[in-house]
């Protein structure tokens, strides 16, 4: 007699939930794909080619692809470069501060007191208007606002307030403050916006209710809740003006000498190693940034 075959068709062994996972996995790796490649291609390939270069032997008219740290020890040794860094810091604080103080109460009107939708997108829309010209227009614009005989002076010395002109308003580090704050300032007042949208009313008038004055409802419940829309546009904010060269060379007349001016002028010199070893210093830079406010705020949580 014919043995009978006891075998049985192999059955999985992983669960309905285990399975799902696995797709739910491929599912997400195949989404996740294209952006990994396209960041490859185009960020993490060509910043580690910048920090190859930045080893490279230059020389007075040509580089050289034998490695060396000459390049590294001369930007670090040399008082101009230590001074950009610092400078392009100040600047930095500044202008940050600075679009935090003036964007702050514009986001708080617009997220907080005006309840009209289309009113809030109007008021937005109005905040973006200025991106609608050209950059350097926008920069250029604060030459006849800030110079010796521009609008400003002119005013106060119609009002009796000074008796000359004001020499540090143009060609100067502040007039460099002002144009930087003037055009970054709506990457402040936009993500704070959303946030104090998100802010239910009713906990609000609790507050209220309660007797708490609005000194104690903007410490206790506006500020904390609008945190994470600080810190993304201090974010914003912090990687346009670290990496700024435009406005300062527009508006300092060349006074003030930032990290992105140092850059551009190595390049403009044929110097590949100084101005890579100058992009990588910016770019530690913007990465110990953009680090300490995630730090500070946990974005994943509370957006």
């Amino acid at each position: 007699m014919t043995a009978l075959s006891t075998d049985t068709p192999t059955q999985s062994t992983h669960s309905p939930a285990e399975l799902r996972e696995k797709k739910d996995r491929r599912r997400a790796i195949t989404l996740l794909t294209p952006g990994l490649l396209w960041m490859s291609l185009f960020m993490v390939l060509p910043m580690c080619m910048v920090i190859y270069v930045s080893f490279w032997t230059q020389t007075t008219f040509a580089v050289e692809s034998t490695l060396t740290t000459a390049s590294w020890e001369r930007f670090l040794s040399s008082s101009t470069y230590l001074s950009a860094i610092g400078t392009t810091l100040r600047v930095w604080a500044i202008v940050l501060a600075a679009t935090v103080v003036v964007g702050y109460p514009v986001a708080l009107f617009i997220g907080l007191f005006v309840r009209n939708k289309t009113l809030q997108t109007a008021l937005l829309v109005a905040c973006v208007i200025p991106f609608w010209t050209s950059f350097l227009i926008r920069v250029i614009a604060w030459r006849p606002m800030l110079g010796t005989e521009g609008a400003i002076n002119v005013i106060l010395m119609k009002l009796g307030i000074i008796s000359e002109p004001l020499t540090f308003l143009l060609f100067s580090e502040f007039s460099v403050l002002v144009g930087m704050t003037q055009i970054y300032c709506v990457f402040m007042v936009g993500p704070i916006t959303f946030m104090l949208g998100r802010i239910d009313p009713s906990v609000i008038e609790a507050a209220r209710d309660l007797g708490a004055s609005f000194g104690t409802i903007f410490r206790r419940i506006i500020l904390p809740l609008s945190l994470p829309g600080v810190m993304v546009g201090s974010i914003f904010v912090s990687v346009m003006v670290l990496g700024e060269l435009a406005t300062a060379a527009s508006l300092s007349g060349r006074k003030v000498n930032l990290l992105g001016n140092i850059i551009v002028s190595q390049v403009g010199s044929l110097k590949w190693a100084f101005a890579a070893v100058a992009g990588v210093v910016l770019t530690i830079i913007i990465t110990a940034v953009i680090a300490l406010a995630l730090r500070i705020v946990d974005l994943r949580k509370e957006m």
